[in-house]
């Protein structure tokens, strides 16, 4: 209830009678609870509005599609993952404790991303991430300690990333000259996002018709998801049997048919909900060797190419890329481990 309406209303009970006054205290009671009610319930449908959705199309049913395998943090865009046995699902995407998913990102000096497209050798810089420390390695280099909090005095720079917008504070002079004497191309800079700073919208990034979310460095969304299975018949088509690692998913699924992910609307691991976005298109990006860092630009992605495209009706969004593997946004934040049961939610 507004100041106004308060005030007015406590004018009102203090000009009636002593006769009347106990009726006035008693509706100045009522309006201040359905104020309360309006104000607490606007809160919940700007909160909770999700949910509000879900309740409204009844329980739903759950069905076991499979189980978490493997699960990947990747902390800087384009360089090797970090394996871990549980995490925080959040709405931004994967974390354990300061781990975050695709929080730090390599930068030419203007701002503009640099990924593995470009810099293949940026799959060989490896990251070990012990007591919240975060050290780099690659061949060649001695290894260096990324300060896990930076200075305030540290400059926050404006990046871009496929067009879009955003920022993130500079990790300093010895990182940057770390990635620049291993990559030897030109000036690099890396970058840490800090979650008071506004992430991307995802329909900036995505077709308008997504969920409303954001994420910070990833391409488009905060979880990508893949099984063993769509794995497995992909390699069946190949002379060169291909890792998990080229294809930098974060939730690995075993115990389902291949494919079977593509059909997922809304699952649930562990206390977290998640919503299917759109199927992950591949580009170059995933023939780049995680072991060698060399890209060929052709293989896995032709033979994706001959039995992987797109509905036509869906070109608007995935144009002549192939689809492996399945974005998903975070409904319910919670945790998720591996070996726990994948369901598909149903009504």
């Amino acid at each position: 209830m507004g100041a106004a309406a308060s005030s007015a209303l406590t004018g009102l009970r203090h000009a009636l009678p002593a006769s009347a006054q106990s009726r006035a205290a008693w509706l100045w009671a009522a309006a201040l609870g359905l104020a309360a009610a309006a104000a607490l319930g606007a809160a919940a449908w700007s909160t909770t509005g999700r949910r509000w959705r879900r309740w409204r199309r009844g329980p739903r049913q759950l069905r076991q599609v499979g189980t978490v395998a493997q699960i990947w943090i990747y902390p800087i865009k384009s360089c090797k993952g970090v394996i871990v046995n549980e995490v925080e699902c959040t709405e931004m995407g994967l974390r354990s404790g300061n781990l975050r998913d695709r929080f730090w990102l390599v930068t030419k000096e203007d701002g503009h991303m640099v990924t593995a497209r470009q810099e293949p050798r940026l799959v060989l810089i490896n990251i070990m991430w012990d007591n919240d420390q975060m050290t780099l390695s690659a061949p060649d280099m001695n290894d260096l300690v990324v300060p896990r909090k930076l200075s305030s005095t540290n400059a926050i720079r404006d990046c871009r990333i496929f067009g879009v917008d955003i920022q993130g504070r500079d990790c300093g002079d010895e990182v940057g000259q770390w990635i620049t004497s291993f990559l030897k191309t030109e000036t690099f800079r890396l970058v840490q996002f800090e979650t008071h700073m506004a992430g991307r919208k995802s329909k900036e990034i995505c077709h308008p018709s997504v969920q409303n979310y954001e994420v910070a460095y990833p391409d488009c969304c905060p979880v990508m998801m893949l099984s063993e299975a769509s794995l497995s018949d992909l390699n069946t088509r190949l002379e060169k049997k291909l890792k998990m690692e080229q294809f930098r998913p974060n939730i690995v699924v075993t115990g389902c048919s291949a494919f079977e992910e593509d059909t997922w609307d809304e699952i649930l691991i562990g206390s977290v909900e998640m919503n299917k976005v759109l199927a992950c298109p591949r580009c170059i990006m995933i023939t780049v060797d995680p072991d060698t860092g060399i890209i060929t630009r052709k293989e896995p992605l032709e033979t994706l190419k001959s039995y992987r495209l797109c509905d036509p009706a869906e070109k608007h969004l995935y144009k002549s890329d192939p689809l492996f593997g399945m974005y998903f946004s975070v409904e319910k934040i919670g945790s998720l481990k591996v070996g726990d049961p994948v369901y598909l939610m149903t009504q």
